[in-house]
């Protein structure tokens, strides 16, 4: 069957390699990458017919990652990054290159394939991270973000990094090429930037009106794909032009949609990717020359985490940013495969270099998750010994905090609510690592942690042993995760509200014993329900009855368990029961020049006058002796009824329709 007899292979081995790793607990890419190495050519013959053409398949995957990346990424969260990823990713690959030229020149390498090691060990692997961090519940932390936005643009440097090495004999060569390069790359982000944000999200919008799922999902992977490699034909990373569709996409209406429908396909391909890289390795290789590679293997992880913890370090990140940084970034990259071979073409490596290179090479990539996974309790390790660093904080009482509120997330949400308990005198922390929404706190003299509230040194830092009650407002469900985690760990007793896009995720956090989950997206639906309702004149008691049904079913968890809820609840149903209603008084009515006294308004229709609003001032609660004038708007209150007559009233029994529909206007109470 050839290649489709190959991936049907691949794809049964990997589906056993996955499920052992996962029942060991451990990385599914791992089982992968095991189950590449039985089924390559150097371990077990002939299985796969055409390695080269897995390979090929496997950059797909790549492209389909970074894409989906973009997708639920936005320029706002490098933001934050921006610095250590434009200025200190340059420096680092300096620096490793450096490095790796003296780990070449100690082993004995001549000065052009030490050069060529250096280059290639710069380099660190976003699809093994990018795995790692989703599969250990990291992704959209601040360590992460730092990581993501230094691996981008190491993507970038493969293009001038392919054009220069192969012209290291003359250098001056290479100038020109280079200078080329980089007018492309910044023709092509200009392109991006007009048409994408323009076209794209046009077809797209198309597309979805059709109603077909299959249309859809083939235009936003032939947009994925096919500017990547309009990327590809420019000479740039074919990589890094999926990303930027996606960062494009992301900004649309249907970039969530487009997210939930490439995931599938995204995986797939990622198994291919990584059950490729296990293909590669040579078991033989490893056994002939096991002690040069584990040299290589251990200097190059060691170097690379140094280089990388120090370099955050001196960018100002500080607790376990560093740390989870240099045992993150160790790793070798998978663009290094195509340069190494780059460099065996071009003579600059031999077969024995490349080999080793290649074999090291994947061993970091296998190591990753494991030594990824060390980050916290190395870190509590490193607590113990030395003193902790302090965080910065802002406007905190003096003294310790005990029964306050949490806040874990300073956005719009989070800075809502603050303001409310600030409002009420109530004891509160909030805790946000976007720099721009710390000082927003700052100048509003909010107390506020700058930091990741997934990180236990921030919690500490905000005293959730003490905390009554924490909020966890932020919107990425992984991070909400790992932050109920966390804050088990340091108060398992506290109680806790958090957001969640979906009932399923809803569901996910009840389970890790969240006390309340909220919806916004759902909450938002059920009140443009409520305002349709009331717009096609159904009843208010009708319409108070099936939000309630509708609420108690979603909150049934904390709705069953707290009779406070409960009450709550009801009040607020029997409030709903009692709307307001404001009726101008027309020409000719009743009421004009008539007191509330004469009129018998309670008597006859059981609503009571609540407020008028005469000439632009408005008259609080008037008592029976106010008279009516014309033109007066007259607020009343009572049950649906009870309103009705009340309008039947003011505005006669025989007032036509038209005039009803002008006058009266109904403000429901929320």
């Amino acid at each position: 069957m050839g290649i489709a007899g190959d991936i049907v292979i691949i794809v049964v081995a990997a589906l056993l390699g996955g499920t052992i790793a996962h029942k060991m607990k451990q990385p599914l890419l791992l089982g992968y990458i095991v189950a590449g190495i039985l089924l390559g050519p150097h371990f077990a013959g002939a299985s796969i017919s055409d390695v080269h053409d897995i390979e090929l398949l496997s950059e797909i995957g790549v492209a389909l990652l970074l894409f989906a990346l973009g997708l639920e990424f936005s320029l706002d969260e490098l933001r934050p990054v921006r610095t250590i990823a434009l200025v200190g990713t340059p420096v680092q690959m300096l620096l490793t290159m450096a490095y790796g030229f003296g780990i070449g020149r100690w082993i004995g390498w001549e000065t052009i394939p030490s050069i060529w090691l250096g280059a290639l060990i710069s380099l660190s692997s976003t699809m093994v991270i990018l795995k790692t961090l989703m599969n250990q519940g990291w992704l959209g932390t601040l360590s992460s973000r730092v990581m993501i936005g230094m691996l981008i643009v190491q993507d970038l440097a493969i293009a001038p990094l392919i054009i220069l090495l192969p012209l290291l004999g003359n250098p001056r060569a290479g100038l020109p090429l280079l200078g080329l390069a980089a007018l492309k790359a910044a023709a092509f982000l200009g392109i991006m930037i007009v048409l994408g944000t323009r076209l794209l999200p046009r077809v797209l919008r198309t597309i979805a009106a059709w109603h077909s799922p299959e249309l859809f999902l083939l235009c936003i992977t032939s947009m994925g794909l096919g500017v990547g490699y309009a990327t590809y034909l420019l000479g740039l990373s074919f990589a890094f032009g999926a990303f930027v569709a996606g960062m494009v996409l992301s900004e649309s209406d249907y970039g969530y949609h487009a997210l939930s429908d490439i995931t599938p396909l995204r995986d797939l391909f990622g198994l291919l990717f990584f059950t490729s890289v296990g293909m590669l390795l040579d078991p033989r290789f490893l056994m002939a020359h096991y002690g040069e590679v584990a040299v290589v293997v251990v200097l190059v992880s060691l170097g690379k985490g140094v280089i990388f913890a120090v370099l955050s370090r001196c960018f100002g990140y500080g607790n376990v940013i560093p740390l989870a940084v240099g045992l993150g970034l160790f790793q070798v990259g998978e663009f290094s495969f195509v340069l190494a071979r780059v460099g065996l073409e071009t003579s600059a490596l031999d077969k024995n270099a490349y080999s080793l290179l290649l074999t090291a090479t994947i061993i970091t990539m296998v190591l990753t998750p494991l030594v990824s996974r060390m980050t916290a309790p190395l870190y509590a390790l490193r607590k113990r010994w030395f003193k902790r660093e302090p965080l910065q904080t802002m406007n905190l009482p003096e003294g310790d905090l005990r029964e306050h509120v949490v806040i874990a997330g300073g956005g719009r949400v989070g800075s809502h609510v603050a303001h409310v308990l600030e409002a009420l005198h109530l004891p509160f922390v909030v805790i946000e690592m976007d720099y721009r929404a710390v000082e927003h706190a700052k100048k509003a003299g909010l107390p506020v942690i700058y930091g990741d509230a997934s990180q236990l040194p921030v919690l500490e830092a905000a005293q959730v042993e003490k905390a009554s009650l924490v909020l966890i407002t932020v919107p990425a469900i992984v991070v909400a995760q790992t932050v109920v985690d966390r804050v088990r760990q340091l108060n398992p007793r506290v109680e806790m509200v958090a957001r969640a896009p979906d009932v399923q995720q809803m569901k996910v956090l009840y389970d890790r014993g969240v006390s309340m989950v909220v919806q916004p997206e759902w909450e938002a639906g059920l009140e443009i329900v409520r305002q349709t309702l009331v717009h096609l004149g159904i009843s208010v008691t009708e319409i108070q009855r099936y939000t309630d049904r509708v609420r108690k079913e979603l909150y049934a968890p904390i709705y069953d368990a707290r009779e406070d809820y409960r009450t709550l609840a009801l009040l607020d149903g029997a409030k709903g029961l009692f709307e307001l209603t404001w009726v101008a008084v027309p020409p000719g009515s009743s009421l004009v020049g008539r007191t509330i006294g004469e009129l018998g308004i309670r008597t006859r229709t059981g609503a009571s006058v609540v407020g008028v609003i005469r000439e632009g001032k408005f008259h609080p609660g008037p008592q029976a002796e106010y008279r009516f004038a014309e033109a007066d708007m007259v607020a009343a209150i009572g049950q649906e009824g009870q309103r009705r007559a009340f309008r039947a009233m003011v505005l006669g029994e025989d007032a036509p329709a038209q005039l009803r529909t002008a006058l009266v206007t109904d403000v429901v109470s929320t």
